[in-house]
């Protein structure tokens, strides 16, 4: 969930440089079709996909939803309950924190943080050290000989980069590369492991090799047309600087990430005219598969276990690995 989104802010631009396009991409949604943005929403797309699984002719849907796609997968199990076949859920959001349900206040914390993804990160950011520590340089460039050794180096070199960038890496950047670099351990930890050390090295990293052709639009609205319609969130934007310090005291800073990836959400100008808010314990005519890594760095392992229980006929199958989603990180050959 939530791999692309708005980096960090950098320390001396402020929030402006984030707030000013993710406003204005608002306000141009909202001109093009403002009553199309109260119904991108999951219980929408949980009613389209009833729809599409009539038009193909299957009694009940088979179904594997990674990510938010679980969210999806939940909310379609507890609308359609006697219509649920083979359904797989891998990866897990935790249906309550999503929608926030029982409160009328505003939120004190953004989805993300209620989510956990900030200590998701935080404890997958630790194995990621812990096992570059035990490796040769050969096998993971950044290892210092010792998983404390390469934890310390670490721990220093987003200091430096917030001092003195590395060409065009920042420390917001470089906070939102190892962030999403987590995900897949391969090849997402090898390539982490070469980018710290370049920046370690004071040499820029290799940038990704381009795809030959037009490049492909990353969809910037879909997060934001969904989370921020149905998510409860805090609607100041100077509520967000708060909430970051606070995460990062918690987590470290790849929590900053998870802050402002939904401050955009102050500038949203629409909410979902007919959301799914529960109850998530329906009988659905067959049991729902939930899986999740142990170290899941954006739905951690309790999301997994708050979905399990929530769900009324649901296994849970645990994991014993690392990155996010069982099937991002399937065996390749």
């Amino acid at each position: 969930m939530a791999r692309e989104g708005p980096a960090v802010p950098g320390r001396t631009a402020g929030t402006t440089g984030l707030h000013r396009p993710y406003a204005d991409l608002a306000r141009r949604c909202e001109r093009r079709d403002p009553e199309l943005l109260r119904h991108i929403s999951t219980a929408d797309t949980a009613r389209d996909l009833d729809l599409l699984r009539r038009a193909v002719g299957e009694d009940r849907l088979r179904y594997w939803g990674i990510s938010y796609g679980t969210l999806l997968g939940a909310t379609y199990a507890n609308l359609y309950p006697d219509r649920v076949g083979r359904l797989v859920l891998d990866g897990n959001v935790d249906p309550r924190a999503w929608v926030n349900r029982g409160s009328d206040a505003e939120p004190e914390r953004n989805t993300f943080l209620r989510l956990g993804s900030d200590l998701g990160s935080a404890a997958t950011l630790k194995q990621f050290l812990e096992l570059c520590g035990r490796a040769p340089v050969s096998r993971c460039p950044f290892s210092a000989g010792s998983p404390a050794a390469t934890r310390a180096k670490y721990d220093s070199l987003p200091a430096r980069l917030a001092k003195r960038p590395v060409g065009k890496w920042t420390y917001a950047r470089a906070v939102s590369e190892v962030r999403g670099g987590l995900y897949t351990v391969h090849p997402g930890w090898s390539g982490t492991a070469a980018t710290l050390e370049s920046l370690w090295q004071g040499r820029t990293p290799a940038e990704p090799l381009e795809l030959s052709g037009a490049a492909r639009y990353p969809g910037f609205e879909q997060s934001p047309a969904v989370l921020c319609a149905e998510s409860p969130n805090p609607a100041s934007p100077e509520r967000y600087p708060v909430l970051e310090q606070q995460a990062a005291r918690e987590s470290g800073a790849l929590a900053r990430w998870w802050v402002w990836a939904n401050e955009p959400c102050t500038a949203w100008p629409a909410r979902a005219a007919d959301p799914y808010t529960g109850p998530w314990n329906r009988i659905t005519a067959h049991p729902v598969l939930v899986i999740n890594s142990v170290y899941d760095p954006s739905t951690p392992y309790r999301a997994g276990q708050a979905m399990a229980a929530e769900l009324a006929r649901a296994r849970l199958l645990t994991l014993d690995g690392y990155g996010h989603t069982a099937l991002d990180n399937r065996a390749r050959v």
